[in-house]
């Protein structure tokens, strides 16, 4: 089953390409219906996921493994659990989001759509590979996968931004496996799965080694999420990226580096992580305070979004790096900040999926993101003002909204283990605001600007995919119940290991 979740957008983009010149609208609506019944069946997943889950808190459900590279221990070894599954359904909602976004697109749709089914196949393979060299495998082809995206169907100079995405995360990747490698090598008997290495910890003790390896698997994660100072692809990136791309990158790729974290480095290597751990909450503390910084000083509204994610990115490192730190008593502590991060990239992928996409309602309209360009948009767009206000609100961690269940169970959590460098972080929040709302006052209130006449309020089709995205925000805030159950118990495994 999980398989075929993972292959069918795959299989349906194979399918368009083998169809000797379908129509525009063929292509576009099977795009539409193939994401539709991957989340159908996603939720499926969801549905049944207590029956089928391992024996233990973090047991792992719908595996599968069959060998893959015999000689090296690698195979192909998938299955979901508290942490994957969450980010495998915000994946498939957000996919389906773009794919009813892009309806009516003019050019090259066939292209387009196959494109983003390959991205959707390889990003829920990712979230739900076992074995390192399949995760590998995975996370460089999001990289192929989004660098065609952004040259083909960006704006502005997109051939030289999807460059600069693709050498820096390529870089990145180099890195990654890298640290891989030393795992594999460090290993005994030999593997690639992460189930057994975790099981093993093979650095455990191994203090110079195990922080060589955690650097080189922790610099290339933080290329992909990015942290300060692996940040400076994403700004371009987004910027001349099209609206689904940026919703895409930012919403799920961007996730892979911070999952990459709970997934690997910190249960494979669990002491290297709490020797070092204090360095990931610095990194994690400067990347809130210069991703929000920086965003207030921003007058293109695609690119104060962009550096918003630096921010929110800090914020789950901050809760992972604080959980390292947690002693044994403090072990409650650190499952909080797990879960926090965790319902951050949920929230993450939601709100700023959300945000692009309605980045991209103004360049369809006027062909800029400059604030200054609009004004009083509240008049005369009142929906796309009212649904921009709620992603607003929910990404400076408004109560009643998905931002607030994240980053307050994450400071709750990193506030024990490391006050100060939390204190500091809470000043994030407050810039946050600041930057949001003085972007909602420029947009949407005061006099016309010069490209206010020019925009119209959202299609039927916008607001379906944007509507959604949103209301799932609304109903985490309120109801985080039915998203929690599936993670605390893969944190509480997670922070007992850490601590202990």
């Amino acid at each position: 089953m999980l398989s075929v979740v993972v292959f069918l957008p795959l299989s349906a983009g194979l399918v368009l390409l083998a169809l000797p010149r379908p129509r525009d609208a063929t292509a576009a609506w099977t795009w539409v219906a193939v994401a539709a019944l991957d989340l159908v069946l996603v939720l499926g997943l969801w549905a049944y996921y207590p029956s089928v889950s391992g024996p233990g808190p973090g047991g792992f459900a719908y595996e599968e493994r069959v060998l893959w590279i015999p000689s090296v221990g690698a195979s192909y070894h998938v299955g979901v659990d508290g942490f994957s599954l969450p980010l495998a359904a915000m994946t498939a909602v957000l996919f389906l989001a773009c794919a009813v976004h892009s309806l009516r697109r003019p050019r090259r749709v066939r292209a387009h759509a196959v494109l983003f089914l390959f991205l959707q196949t390889v990003s829920l393979g990712l979230f739900s590979a076992l074995d390192l060299l399949l995760f590998f495998v995975f996370f460089d082809l999001s990289i192929v996968g989004m660098y065609f995206v952004i040259a083909g169907w960006g704006h502005g100079r997109p051939a030289r931004s999807a460059l600069q995405f693709f050498l820096y995360t390529f870089l990145g990747s180099l890195a990654l496996l890298l640290g891989f490698i030393g795992l594999y090598v460090a290993s005994d008997p030999r593997t690639f799965d992460m189930v057994e290495l975790a099981g093993q910890t093979p650095l455990e003790g191994r203090g110079l080694v195990g922080g060589l390896v955690l650097l080189a698997i922790g610099v290339g994660l933080a290329v992909k999420t990015p942290t300060v100072p692996f940040h400076t692809w994403l700004p371009p990136a987004h910027t001349d990226a099209p609206a689904v791309g940026s919703a895409i990158l930012a919403g799920v790729l961007l996730k892979m580096g911070t999952y990459g974290f709970v997934r690997i480095a910190m249960p494979i290597l669990p002491g290297a992580w709490s020797a070092h751990a204090m360095v990931l909450v610095v990194v994690g503390v400067v990347s809130v305070l210069y991703g929000a910084l920086v965003a207030l000083a921003q007058t293109d509204f695609k690119r104060m979004v962009a550096y918003t994610s630096v921010n929110h990115m800090g914020y789950i490192i901050l809760g992972l790096g604080a959980a390292g730190l947690a002693t044994g008593t403090q072990s409650d502590a650190a499952s909080l900040a797990i879960t926090g991060g965790v319902t951050q990239m949920v929230s993450h992928g939601l709100l700023t999926g959300a945000l692009f996409l309605l980045a991209g309602v103004l360049h369809d309209r006027a062909g800029t993101y400059d604030m200054g360009s609009y004004g009083g948009l509240a008049a005369r767009a009142p929906r796309f003002a009212a649904l921009a206000a709620v992603a607003f609100f929910g990404s400076l961690g408004l109560p009643g909204l998905s931002g607030f269940i994240a980053e307050f169970q994450i400071f709750a959590g990193s506030l024990g283990p490391v006050p100060v460098p939390t204190a500091l972080a809470l000043l994030g929040i407050l810039v946050t605001a600041a930057l949001f709302l003085r972007a909602l006052q420029r947009l949407f209130l005061g006099g016309p600007g010069p490209c206010t006449d020019r925009v119209g309020d959202l299609s039927a089709r916008e607001g379906a995919a944007i509507a959604p995205l949103l209301a799932l925000s609304v109903l985490i805030g309120l109801t985080p119940r039915f998203l929690l159950d599936r993670v605390e118990p893969a944190a509480r495994a997670l922070a007992a290991l850490v601590a202990g």
